[in-house]
């Protein structure tokens, strides 16, 4: 961001003069509301409404041209219909920023148009304002709490409704800033992240996301966040605009919905939640500030007082992919001293017995679970149901571990509507997270347990010489510029073509038909041609069905057939994916998706993520495959898809062919970007 648009920015939201265009006396109205939140912050209030003189004891302006100062917001309270005038009345009498709360339907670029020619930030248009605790800051067309819960977190959101549920979520954390960003015309979440990433108060930053608007510099922002260890987290809304229009390419096909925001966060270090639920449990497990100093160990503890709820959270794990960690033999012999007869030190841990000194119980047993070496964040799982008997062992057990560790404890409860309130209230008074849902709860303990994810900073600087090159060349020729290896094919067009090109080949060779996207399919692929003889026949048949342009290649090694290619989002870019290869492709929809550029960690990590990858390391005898060289054309085409990602639409290596030998690209689709169309 530069520094007029930083500065813009930091004007808006720390502002310290408001204009409330639109202010109303009128009981109930968009236009008291604005005056009633603005008056509850700390900025100096302008009212400006030509039908008053005054709003209570506020003078009111006619025009923002009255003002006896350039405000740093204007809230422009209006109807579409006005919205412009306004807006450029701003712009004329130095306001530095606005909030719209209107749609401006049939107006976004002319919005842009006038905030850019003037400098101004621009919260909305379709939004609800922003509150900015840090400084004091209300900028609302809608009534929220006061005092807002004050903390550590900042919100950005799309959705207005999603803005007032967490604000009065009444939960373990509490704002520094939170934006109701809307359409995000001109001001965007970069923007925002920015803004708060300079502010040392912000402990954690959450975003509620439809659409991403300026990919490159909110990739900038989210990597600049998991520099300074502030935790990310996200909850995307819709998926990837690319998974509804995708090119006629396999891997295209294969990146369906979300995968490109998947990607997208992986490659950023942000953490992806799936739902509200999961996005408050989240949240508040980080905003209490533990973290594991067994970074990112991914498996989690949970101490239980019912053997039925300690199998169904073991089962609830298992189908979210998530692991208990195996507990050290010093452990479970910390534990095993303190169970009563029939109970096993395990993990999930069932620790009700006799219901003898409930509270040293759970104490001794959380407290070792906490610090085994390998647990990342440990949960007493209970319903924290009231206890009509007064009895409160339960929260004296975590608050007395609370108190003897900073290691990450929580309590999991299953059925939010049952917990006890005032209890709760007590836990967390006491900074211990109260997760309110077996399902979110676990996966926010997850969540945390692998945090800091890895960024994938790794940067790719663009070969324009390269680049140049390659834009001419097809097919094999580009895979084999960027260092794909390729077996030696030539392209033929007539019998006498064929033959001499697998006579300069040599025998066995393939042959293909080109043209056709799933040769297979049409008969358009004979392997293993062992004579010129049996080439004849091969491609009399495929010509008279498929065409005369075939190509004849060297046959590869026998391997495991992986895919490895890019396709193009229309939000994010090109986007690499990494798929079981071969006719299967689409059957097996085995596949991992990445933001290019990718570095040679990251593209481990594909592979290992790839159900096939059992196949690569030896499956029941079979030699294991160079991986490494799986690895360096996953590497290579990332690299390609940087620079020419605005070429084409998608580029797929179908199969890699991945063997001891090494790792040989036998076919490639190239789909070119269309070219603009001109009247």
């Amino acid at each position: 961001m530069d520094e007029e648009r930083r500065a813009a920015v930091a004007s808006m939201l720390g502002a310290r003069s408001v204009a409330v265009v639109g202010a109303s006396a009128r009981a109930g109205s968009f236009g008291e509301r604005m005056v009633t939140e603005a008056l509850r912050g700390s900025a100096r209030v302008h009212l400006v409404n030509p039908r008053y003189h005054h709003i209570g004891e506020l003078s009111c302006a006619s025009v923002l041209s009255d003002l006896d100062e350039p405000v740093d917001v204007a809230l422009l309270g209006v109807p579409d219909s006005a919205l412009l005038d306004q807006l450029r009345a701003a712009a004329d009498a130095g306001a530095r920023s606005a909030v719209l709360f209107g749609s401006a339907h049939g107006l976004r670029d002319e919005v842009r148009t006038v905030a850019a020619d003037a400098g101004m930030a621009v919260c909305g248009a379709g939004c609800m304002g922003f509150v900015n605790n840090a400084v004091g800051v209300r900028a609302l067309g809608y009534l929220e709490p006061d005092p807002l819960p004050r903390g550590s977190v900042t919100l950005v959101t799309h959705s207005g409704s999603a803005f007032s549920t967490l604000l009065r979520a009444n939960r373990g954390f509490g704002f520094r800033l939170a934006v109701s960003s809307g359409q995000e015309l001109v001001t965007d979440t970069a923007d925002y992240i920015d803004y708060a990433l300079d502010d040392p108060g912000t402990g954690i930053i959450a975003l509620l996301m439809e659409t991403p608007r300026s990919v490159t510099r909110l990739r900038r922002s989210l990597l600049r966040a998991a520099e300074r260890g502030v935790p990310v987290v996200i909850l995307t809304v819709g998926g990837s605009p690319r998974g509804r229009a995708m090119v006629a390419a396999h891997s295209g096909a294969l990146a369906g919905e979300g995968a490109a925001w998947q990607a997208f966060c992986a490659s950023t270090g942000a953490v992806r939640v799936g739902d509200m639920a999961e996005l408050a449990d989240t949240l508040e497990l980080f905003a209490a500030g533990r973290r594991s100093h067994r970074r990112g160990s991914g498996r989690i503890a949970t101490v239980h007082d019912s053997g039925a709820e300690r199998a169904l959270t073991a089962d609830l794990a298992h189908e979210l992919g998530i692991e208990f960690a195996t507990l050290s033999e010093a452990t479970v012999a910390t534990i095993g001293e303190r169970l009563d007869e029939g109970l096993a030190p395990t993990n999930p841990l069932d620790v009700w017995g006799t219901g003898a000194d409930t509270r040293g119980l759970f104490a001794a047993c959380l407290r070792a679970m906490a610090d085994d070496p390998g647990v990342g964040v440990t949960a007493l799982a209970v319903d924290l149901v009231t206890e009509f008997d007064g009895d409160t062992a339960y929260a004296d057990a975590v608050v007395d571990v609370a108190k003897q560790t900073d290691l990450p404890l929580a309590v999991l409860a299953s059925v939010a509507s049952a917990i006890d309130r005032p209890t709760v209230q007590h836990l967390r008074d006491n900074g211990i997270p109260v997760l309110e849902g077996a399902r979110s709860g676990l996966a926010a303990m997850a969540h945390l347990a692998r945090w800091p994810l890895a960024a994938d900073t790794e940067e790719c600087v663009v070969d324009v010489v390269r680049q140049q090159r390659a834009m001419s060349a097809a097919g094999f020729a580009l895979l084999a510029d960027y260092g794909v290896p390729v077996v030696p094919t030539r392209t033929a067009h007539s019998h006498a073509d064929v033959c001499a090109a697998a006579a300069e080949i040599g025998y066995p060779v393939a042959l293909k038909t080109v043209g056709v996207e799933h040769k297979s399919d049409v008969g358009g692929v004979v392997l293993g041609i062992a004579d010129e003889a049996h080439l004849t026949d091969a491609y009399l048949a495929m010509a008279e069905s498929l065409g005369p342009s075939v190509a004849v290649s060297a046959m590869a090694p026998q391997g495991i057939e992986v895919s490895v290619g890019f396709v193009r989002d229309d939000a994010f870019g090109p986007l690499v994916v990494v798929a079981a290869g071969g006719t299967l492709v689409e059957l097996l929809a085995d596949r991992v998706i990445a933001c290019p550029p990718v570095s040679r960690r990251r593209a481990r990590e594909l592979v290992d993520s790839l159900r096939i990858r059992p196949l690569l390391v030896g499956w029941r005898g079979a030699p294991p495959v160079d991986v490494e060289a799986l690895i360096d054309v996953i590497v290579a085409i990332a690299t390609m898809a940087v620079e020419l990602g605005d070429v084409f639409d998608a580029v797929e290596a179908n199969p890699v062919i991945v063997s001891p030998l090494g790792a040989v690209a036998v076919d490639v689709l190239t789909v070119e970007k269309p070219s603009p169309t001109t009247t």
